[in-house]
C-alpha cells in the first residue's frame, strides 16, 4: 500500500485513487450539499417566475412549468423512492386522461403563483418552495410546498404558510405509518426530527480537530460524515482527502464548501455510472462527462434508469394483469395435456367393452367386478371394474362410451392447447417489451389489454382514439435508417402500415421480441448484421451471446384473420446468429 507525505500528516492513499480511476468509486450522491447546489441553480434560474401549468405525469413525481426570464422552464419534483430528486427537466413527458386529486388541489392554490424564493432546510435534503398568492378574497398568502428527499420517505406537501396547516400531499401517511408525523390534509406540518449535527455552513473548527485525529482517508470520513449535517459517503470521502492533503485546513475546507455554489456537474463512467457536483480529487479525466448546469447532467444520469422505473410503475396494473393470465392458462395447460395423456389410453376402455360384449353372459347384475381372457393379450386374465347397480349390457356401454368421449376430446384439446399456448407466448411477449418500454409503450400495452378484453375499460361507451406513436429509430454504420417498434401496436403498424412491401423485415426467432425493418430495399450485409443485432437487443433473448434472427422482405408476411395484435406468420425466410446489440439513435 503507497502513502504519500506532505509535512506532518499522512496524506492521500494513493491505492485508493487508483481505484477510483478504475472503478469510479469516488461519487457525490443527492446528500445535503448537493441539495444545496441544486437549490442555489433553481434560484437562479426560477427565482420571481410565475406558475404556468401544473402536471403529475407519473404517481410521485410532478412537473411545474414555471415562466421565468421570459422562458418556460420544467420542474421536476420527484418524491420517488428509488429516484428522490429536484431539478429543470427537458425530458418529455405525457399526462394522465384524468388529473390527480393532488394535481387539481396544487392547481387550485398555484396556478398563478410568484415563485419567491427557494430554500435549504439547513443542510439537510429538504427544500422549501415559497409562494406568493391570492386566498379567495383576493388577500395576499404565502404557500409553501416541502420536497423532501428522503428514499421511500420522500414526500412533497402543500403548507399554508400563516397557519402552518397541510393544504394535501403527494403521499398520504398516517399514524398507522408514522407515529412522529402525520402528513393528511388539515393536519399541522412538522418537520423531521432534527439529527444533532453541524450545519458546515455555519463558523466551526470541528473539521481540523479531526484531523489531528485520524490520518486515513476512510476513518476520517467515517468521522465527518458523523458530524456534518448533510453529508453524504461519497462527498465526505472527497472532503477527507481534500484536508488531508491540505496545508491550510480552514482554506480547503471553504473552497470545498463554496465550491457547491459554482459547480462544474460531471458523471463519471466507471464501474458504475455516478453524478457527482465537481470531480473528486483523484478522478480520471478520461472517464468524466462535464455538462453546463446541475439539471442538465441529471436527465443525462436518469434518462434510462428514471424511465424504465417509471414505466414499471405505470406498468403495475399491467403487470398484474399479465401474471394473472399467465398463471391461468399455464394451468389450463397442465390440465389439457392431462386430458390428452388420458386420451391416449382410450383403447384400454374400447378393450374392457369388447372384452365385456364378447363375455357377456359370465356377467351377473351387481358385480362390481370380473376377470375375463385378454383376447389382445394372448388371452391373459384381465381384471375388469364394474357399476353393481348397472346391468351386464350397460356396464359393457359404459366402457365404449367413455372410449368415444376420449377419441372425440382429442381435436378439441389440441386446438384449446394451441391457443393456449399462443396467448402464453402473446404475454410473454408483452412482458418482454415492459422491460425496454418508455411511458409513452406503456399507455399504448395498457390500451391493447383494454381492447383484448384483458383489462376493462372504465370510460364505457366513450371508446378512446389513441395515436400510436411512432417506432423508435436507429441508424447502422451506412447510415440506413432501421425502424423498432416497441409494442404490439407499434409492431402492427410499422409490418403492415408503414414499410413497403419490398423492405427487410427481421425478428428473433422462436422468441418474444419486437418488429425490426430496414428501410431499404437492398440493403448491404453489413446493414442486415446490424439490424439483426438490434432486432436480437430488443428481444427475449438480448442477454444471450447468439441469436439466431429470421429476415424476409415485408411482403411474405401474413396476419392471420382474428389473431393478436403484434402476431404475424411467414416463410421463406433467413436466419443469422447474432450478438444483442443496440445501434445508435
Amino acid at each position: 500500500m503507497a502513502w504519500r507525505f506532505t509535512g506532518k500528516n499522512v496524506i492521500i492513499n494513493t491505492a485508493f485513487l487508483m481505484n477510483v480511476k478504475s472503478k469510479g468509486v469516488i461519487t457525490m450522491s443527492f446528500d445535503g450539499f448537493f441539495t444545496h447546489a441544486i437549490v442555489h441553480e433553481l434560484n437562479t434560474t426560477l427565482k420571481t417566475g410565475r406558475v404556468a401549468r401544473i402536471s403529475q405525469p407519473y404517481p410521485a413525481e410532478l412537473i411545474i412549468t414555471i415562466r421565468a426570464q421570459r422562458h418556460n422552464y420544467s420542474l421536476l419534483i420527484s418524491a420517488n423512492p428509488t429516484y428522490p430528486r429536484i431539478q429543470i427537466t427537458t425530458v418529455p413527458f405525457t399526462n394522465p386522461a384524468v388529473p390527480t386529486n393532488f394535481t387539481m388541489t396544487l392547481r387550485k392554490y398555484l396556478d398563478g403563483a410568484v415563485l419567491e424564493k427557494i430554500e435549504q432546510v439547513g443542510n439537510d435534503r429538504i427544500i422549501r418552495l415559497i409562494f406568493n398568492t391570492r386566498d379567495e378574497l383576493g388577500d395576499s398568502q404565502k404557500l409553501i410546498l416541502v420536497s423532501e428527499i428522503m428514499a421511500r420517505h420522500s414526500n412533497i406537501s402543500l403548507v399554508n404558510d400563516k397557519t402552518g396547516k397541510i393544504i394535501d400531499t403527494i403521499k398520504h401517511v398516517g399514524s398507522d405509518q408514522n407515529r412522529v408525523r402525520l402528513l393528511l390534509p388539515g393536519a399541522t406540518f412538522v418537520m423531521p426530527p432534527k439529527q444533532d449535527k453541524a450545519n458546515p455552513y455555519l463558523p466551526n473548527q470541528l473539521y481540523s480537530d479531526l484531523v489531528r485525529e485520524f490520518s486515513a482517508p476512510r476513518d476520517l470520513a467515517k468521522q465527518l460524515q458523523g458530524h456534518y449535517e448533510g453529508l453524504g459517503h461519497d462527498t465526505s470521502l472527497d472532503l477527507a482527502n481534500r484536508l488531508l492533503a491540505s496545508d491550510h485546513l480552514p482554506t480547503t475546507y471553504q473552497q470545498f464548501i463554496h465550491r457547491f455554489d459554482n459547480p462544474d456537474p460531471v458523471i463519471i463512467d466507471g464501474k458504475k455510472k455516478q453524478f457527482m457536483a465537481f470531480p473528486p480529487v483523484g478522478a480520471d479525466e478520461n472517464a468524466i462527462q462535464h455538462f453546463s448546469t446541475l439539471s442538465e447532467m441529471l436527465d443525462s444520469y436518469y434518462a434510462q434508469k428514471a424511465q424504465q422505473d417509471r414505466s414499471k410503475e405505470l406498468a403495475g396494473q399491467v403487470i398484474k394483469v399479465i401474471k394473472n393470465e399467465l398463471k391461468k392458462d399455464r394451468r389450463k395447460v397442465k390440465k389439457l395435456n392431462k386430458q390428452l395423456e388420458d386420451a391416449s389410453e382410450a383403447d384400454k376402455y374400447r378393450i374392457r367393452g369388447e372384452i365385456l360384449t364378447t363375455y357377456l353372459g359370465k356377467l351377473k347384475h351387481g358385480m362390481k367386478e370380473i376377470t375375463l381372457p385378454n383376447f389382445y393379450n394372448d388371452n391373459k386374465p384381465l381384471k375388469i371394474d364394474l357399476y353393481p347397480e348397472l346391468s351386464p349390457s350397460r356396464n359393457a356401454q359404459k366402457y365404449f362410451t367413455k372410449y368415444d368421449k376420449l377419441k372425440s376430446s382429442v381435436a378439441y384439446v389440441n386446438k384449446q392447447l394451441g391457443l393456449t399456448n399462443a396467448e402464453i407466448k402473446y404475454f410473454e411477449n408483452i412482458q418482454n417489451q415492459i422491460d425496454l418500454a418508455s411511458p409513452s409503450d406503456i399507455q399504448e400495452i395498457r390500451l391493447e389489454l383494454q381492447q383484448e378484453g384483458y383489462i376493462k375499460n372504465k370510460h364505457k361507451g366513450k371508446r378512446r382514439k389513441v395515436r400510436v406513436s411512432k417506432p423508435e429509430q436507429f441508424h447502422t454504420s451506412d447510415g440506413t435508417l432501421v425502424l423498432v417498434g416497441k409494442n404490439n401496436l407499434q409492431n402492427d403498424r410499422l409490418s403492415f402500415k408503414t414499410a413497403n412491401k419490398n423492405e427487410i423485415w427481421l425478428h428473433v426467432k422462436d422468441i418474444p421480441g419486437s418488429h425490426v425493418v430496414i428501410r431499404d430495399t437492398h440493403p448491404s450485409d453489413q446493414t442486415i448484421l446490424e439490424a439483426a443485432q438490434l432486432a436480437a437487443y430488443f428481444s427475449k433473448g438480448r442477454d444471450s451471446d447468439n441469436v439466431p434472427v429470421d429476415y424476409l422482405p415485408v411482403k411474405r408476411l401474413h396476419k392471420p384473420n382474428g389473431a393478436k395484435p403484434g402476431f404475424v406468420t411467414f416463410r421463406g425466410q433467413k436466419t443469422l446468429y447474432v450478438t444483442p446489440h443496440k445501434l445508435n439513435n
